[in-house]
């Protein structure tokens, strides 16, 4: 298994960012301006992640997202920890993360990586998704803001 960044000539690997978010073209502008990278394993991409710098020394975990057959073994947790040495290798000072308020799983990695909670984005997903997010049954509507000082 292999974590390396997206290559110039390599196309974002679509059906894996909407795994983690529904809205092609939210994906398709934060990848405009962030640094995709993938995990690559027997010549396929089997999981992904976006940062995104935000403000001056902060980067944003935007997308992070492992294929179905693939989720259960680690694999996002080491993502998540590649994205904060990432970040820090950049000099970064802070990395953020947001997330749906019905993303038990992902609150929970989160939060076993150091991430803790800084904010909740109220009526997030209603404002910017057309179409209703239902998650572990749980409309997703509110979004959880966690940092991390680097």
């Amino acid at each position: 298994m292999e974590i390396r960044k997206l290559r110039s000539n390599e196309s974002p690997p679509m059906e894996l960012l909407l795994l983690a978010d529904p809205s092609e073209q939210i994906v398709k502008e934060y990848l405009q301006r962030g640094q995709c990278y993938v995990v690559e394993q027997s010549e396929a991409i089997i999981a992904v992640y976006v940062l995104l710098p935000t403000r001056p020394e902060t980067v944003e975990l935007v997308n992070i997202a492992v294929h179905e057959n693939h989720q259960g073994k680690g694999i996002g947790k080491q993502l998540v920890h590649h994205a904060i040495n990432n970040a820090k290798f950049q000099s970064y000072k802070t990395i953020e993360v947001g997330t749906g308020n019905s993303g038990i799983g992902q609150l929970a990695l989160y939060q076993k990586c150091g991430f803790r909670m800084v904010g909740i984005d109220r009526d997030f997903f209603v404002r910017h998704y057309a179409e209703e997010i239902i998650e572990n049954g749980i409309p997703c509507v509110d979004m959880v803001r966690l940092s991390q000082d680097l």
